[in-house]
């Protein structure tokens, strides 16, 4: 690991209530790592009854929508930018469902409900197919034991407290 700042190799020195952190000698600072975030996104038809799932490419599983943040974006802004880049479709409004770590990707994940604009679906490259389900098909296709099942669990559970 090295300063992001100075480019000095980091070591580990101990800080009282953080435990062993990165320090850089160079900076004479304590240097956080920097943590990945990306938007999850449960997306539904103006209607609420159907819920869009993608199967990426190369992929055998359906999942969520999802994407990174970008440096200076706000999640408020990722979920707009990222389904109108894999689908075309606009976000018309959201609902934050909560946060889960994703260890595989090593990355923290920000589950949203999000109602989609109704219109022509246009599939970017990273996505193979998308397809419209209502909650026990979602529930059927969604790649088992994942984050996205996770939050597809808590979307349709927080739908039912809608209806």
């Amino acid at each position: 690991m090295y300063c992001r700042d100075c480019g000095k190799k980091l070591g580990l020195r101990f800080l009282a209530n953080e435990g062993l952190v990165p320090y850089c000698d160079g900076c004479g600072k304590f240097k956080f790592p920097f943590f990945p975030v990306a938007v999850s996104m449960v997306v539904v038809n103006r209607e609420e009854n159907r819920i869009l799932l993608a199967k990426h490419v190369g992929d055998e599983d359906f999942k969520l929508f999802a994407g990174y943040i970008k440096k200076g974006e706000s999640a408020e802004k990722a979920i707009p930018r990222e389904l109108k880049e894999e689908t075309s479709l606009a976000a018309v409004k959201w609902k934050y469902l909560g946060s889960r770590y994703h260890e595989a990707k090593d990355i923290l994940m920000l589950g949203f409900l999000v109602v989609a604009e109704d219109g022509q679906i246009t599939l970017n490259e990273e996505v193979e197919e998308a397809r419209w389900c209502n909650a026990e098909e979602a529930k059927e296709i969604i790649r088992k034991h994942s984050v996205a099942e996770l939050f597809l669990n808590s979307a349709i559970a927080e739908l039912g407290r809608k209806r």
